[in-house]
């Protein structure tokens, strides 16, 4: 068994734990293996380990691997693929085209460039809102005040399909005020749901958080070097 296959086991425990202590059912919470800086090597490993959804963070670098993956012979059914870093309007095309999900969308420019750029035989471009949600002045996303009218934005477009919302909360050691932030994100997306049927997506946790994100109402975890190990 190998090191990447041992490590999925064991965060798959984990998830399990963090449900069955938050009186959830098993299968609330998808696991994202992030990927980024890793080579397509591990990406197969983690496959044949049964993992589906991968997270890349740097456009080209997720490209690279998208193409090649889909010219292995190890790849039986189709990988599910996240971009999840920041997007600069000149490299939206490349996410448009190859990805699956886009979760840090924040501004309605990407928005229209991606349904604009999002080829006609492919399935809409599933994506959620990046809230800044600690409201750090360096870090990526709207604020939760901002988020209504981005999403209304994002529904006028049939190349898109709105998910639900992403958030990277601050590395706090305080955990009540971490704990304020994912209930904030909770309520906000409770809110989202009740007015758009496609809203079922509530990405928030890593390796550091998980319990208190899923204790919140996550559903998606992203965990990369808990996974394939520290970044290269």
């Amino acid at each position: 068994m190998s090191s990447i296959t041992q490590a999925l086991q064991f965060v798959n425990q984990e998830i399990q734990q963090a449900l069955a202590k938050a009186h959830r059912p098993t299968d609330a919470v998808d696991l994202l293996a992030v990927s980024k800086t890793k080579p397509l090597s591990d990406i197969a490993s983690a496959y044949q380990a049964g993992q589906r959804s991968f997270g890349e963070n740097y456009v080209q670098e997720g490209v690279d691997k998208i193409i090649e993956s889909q010219q292995q012979s190890w790849l039986k059914e189709p990988i599910e693929w996240h971009f999840i870093g920041p997007l600069q309007s000149n490299k939206t095309r490349l996410v448009a085209e190859h990805f699956d999900w886009m979760q840090t969308l924040e501004r309605a420019k990407i928005a229209d460039r991606l349904a604009a750029q999002r080829p006609s035989n492919m399935a809409p471009l599933q994506v959620c809102i990046q809230v800044n949600i600690s409201q750090e002045p360096a870090k990526s996303g709207v604020l939760l005040e901002d988020v209504d009218a981005l999403a209304a934005h994002i529904a006028k477009q049939p190349a898109l399909t709105l998910r639900g919302l992403m958030a990277i909360p601050q590395k706090l050691e305080q955990g009540q005020e971490l704990a304020t932030q994912f209930a904030a994100m909770q309520q906000k997306f409770s809110e989202l749901q009740q007015q758009y049927s496609s809203v079922d997506t509530l990405s928030m946790g890593m390796s550091g958080d998980m319990q208190m994100a899923i204790n919140n109402g996550s559903t998606m975890v992203r965990v990369g070097s808990a996974i394939f190990g520290q970044r290269n």
